[in-house]
């Protein structure tokens, strides 16, 4: 989420139902220890569920009329509860969200117990934390909360606020003693750890949600992230403190961190945590709740750096999903099936943050789709773009079973058609498709799929190779043969096929690939080898003909070697490629391999 600065009003009151529900004593939270050998283990396959922050934030009309982030009160999570029970709990959508707001009133203005711990507000929610979560229990679902890192500043009471089961203990011990600032929107003082004070402080946060009965915390603002970075936004600390905090309550509570995490310290976010948002909040803070431009588009810029970071135990997270509501998303039909294709083939969490009460039989499709549902569960890995980050893109993964998931993009202003050639999945020949959106065998096809998409649109495929084996060429970079220009230079690279790449290609470095032979002419769709910590451009040429400007995706980090296919057209005989910075910043090169025979 992004700092809140609109106050809110009172929310309504319980629904005759869900007041009659928890009267009547749903099935309440198990003891943590009731967890213990029975309860799947957090983050096995990415989350699925509901999460109430997308309506927080919406000036949708009708969404929060009693002032700016309103909508979150009791009444409304239990009824998204009760509708994902009904609607998406088949489908493996399991949990309900609870984000920023619960312990703070109408100018959100916080409250907290005699400890220092976040308390609920008694007009959001009356009948506290606890119940919330007994009742989503009862439906068989599993309950999430939020809390900011840090210790919020009207927590700090003066440094005199005691801390629960620490003897001795106060706030004043769980701080530096300069109160600095900590998190993505410097509400919070930076716990100090080299105080044994102030792991017990997070102990006793961790035992409050555990004696709940929550299943999944949300910690937000962390650093370095949160576009903030530095020492004083350094919460690796913190992340390790809580992991060890909810280990000793026996509880399996799934550890979400958010938001935009420094993929340089992936490391300590798969070590510690379940999960970590990679980008910045999906929301376009409008009157609907998301938008293509503000910021669903930018996940294809972000999210191919944390692809290998992705896994068993840990997930990427692309942020919420909502394509269920039509109108209130604020997205074309196409955009929304995208919108869902990306976070399926990346395995995002799939959770939405649409009203469930409200979705529209083509937002249901979406959200249902068993196959598409399959790819993100599955045990895949997540795709990552097998070709540069251009307009038209495809992105594919190899299955256990050696089929491919491949996804056509089209993330251009207007129509255009996308192809997705066999050979930059490895393999030539024939091969069988399946499309997942539509549940349709589409028979055999010879080299390629290509497909016109419309404005922003996408395919998803299924496709089982019935051809060969590719056969390539290839050629280093710091070969001797090749010709260096501008500040372009040979260094070591462990990663690197042959030890070695080509680097420092910047304002006019190139790099010219000598004597690359093919026996036919014609268009060749040659898989390029690079290293690149971020997105960047390089104009791509071959012999005398025009450059053709391609963007290649991050690898994420400048130690990390990935590929891409790009079409370069080449005459029999010997030529050559050049890869030129011109004005910007290229990737570093590590190999090019050149198919045996040219696109068909």
């Amino acid at each position: 989420m992004r700092s809140p600065s609109y106050s809110v009003l009172p929310a309504r009151g319980l629904t005759a139902a869900v007041a009659l529900a928890l009267t009547a004593g749903l099935a309440p939270a198990a003891p943590a220890t009731a967890h213990t050998g029975t309860a799947p283990a957090p983050a096995a396959k990415p989350y699925m569920g509901w999460s109430s922050w997308s309506m927080q934030s919406s000036r949708y009309p009708g969404l929060n009329p009693d002032g700016d982030y309103s909508y979150l009160t009791e009444a409304n999570v239990l009824e998204q509860a009760d509708a994902l029970a009904a609607r998406l709990k088949p489908y493996g959508y399991t949990y309900v969200n609870i984000d920023s707001g619960w312990w703070r009133d109408k100018d959100w203005k916080p409250g907290f117990d005699a400890y220092a711990r976040q308390q609920a507000d008694p007009v959001r929610f009356p009948h506290g934390m606890k119940a919330v979560a007994d009742h989503i229990h009862g439906l068989g679902l599993r309950a999430g909360i939020y809390l900011p890192v840090g210790l919020e500043k009207e927590a700090y009471g003066d440094g005199k606020v005691p801390v629960r089961d620490a003897d001795g203990c106060t706030t004043a011990d769980i701080v530096y003693s300069d109160l600095r600032t900590t998190n993505g929107w410097d509400s919070a003082y930076k716990l100090d750890f080299a105080k044994p004070c102030t792991q017990k402080y997070i102990d006793s946060q961790a035992r409050m949600i555990a004696s709940w009965g929550y299943d999944f915390l949300k910690l937000d603002g962390v650093g370095p992230g949160s576009f903030k970075s530095g020492d004083n936004y350094d919460n690796v600390a913190d992340v390790a403190a809580w992991q060890k905090a909810i280990a000793a309550t026996g509880r399996p509570v799934h550890l979400e961190l958010s938001w935009s995490l420094d993929i340089g310290h992936a490391a300590d976010w798969k070590k510690y945590s379940h999960g970590w948002r990679v980008d910045t909040d999906v929301e376009c803070y409008c009157n609907t709740l998301v938008s293509w431009e503000n910021s669903v588009d930018d996940r294809f810029t972000d999210a191919p750096g944390w692809t290998r970071h992705a896994g068993p135990g840990g997930w990427n997270d692309l942020d919420s999903l909502d394509v269920g509501n039509g109108a209130m998303d604020g997205l074309t039909k196409s955009e929304r099936q995208t919108y869902a294709t990306l976070w399926a083939v990346a395995k995002s969490p799939l959770y939405t943050g649409d009203d469930l009460t409200r979705l529209d039989s083509y937002g249901v499709k979406l959200l249902t789709n068993r196959e598409v549902i399959a790819v993100d569960q599955g045990d895949s890995p997540p795709a990552r773009p097998v070709t540069p980050s251009d307009p038209q893109q495809v992105w594919a993964a190899k299955n256990p079973d050696g089929t491919y998931t491949v996804a056509l993009f089209n993330l251009a202003d207007a129509p255009a058609a996308v192809t997705a050639d066999f050979s930059a999945l490895g393999f030539t020949g024939k091969a069988s498709v399946r499309d997942l959106w539509n549940h349709e065998n589409l028979g055999t096809y010879k080299n390629k799929i290509t497909e016109a998409l419309p404005t922003h649109g996408s395919r998803l495929f299924t496709v089982t190779p019935r051809g060969g084996t590719l056969t390539t060429t290839g050629y280093e970079a710091e070969a001797a043969a090749n010709t260096l220009g501008g500040r372009a230079s040979v260094s070591d690279c462990s990663a690197c096929s042959g030890g070695k790449k080509v680097g420092d290609l910047y304002t006019g470095g190139t790099l010219r690939f000598n004597n690359v032979a093919v026996d036919r002419p014609g268009t060749y769709l040659i898989k390029v080898s690079y290293i690149s910590g971020d997105p960047r451009p390089v104009n791509v040429s071959a012999g005398s003909g025009a450059a053709i400007r391609h963007s290649f995706p991050s690898t994420g980090d400048w130690g990390t070697v990935e590929t891409v296919s790009v079409p370069v057209t080449l005459k029999a005989g010997s030529n050559t490629v050049t890869f030129d910075s011109g004005s910007d910043y290229a990737p570093d090169i590590d190999r090019i391999d050149v198919p045996s025979s040219p696109r068909q």
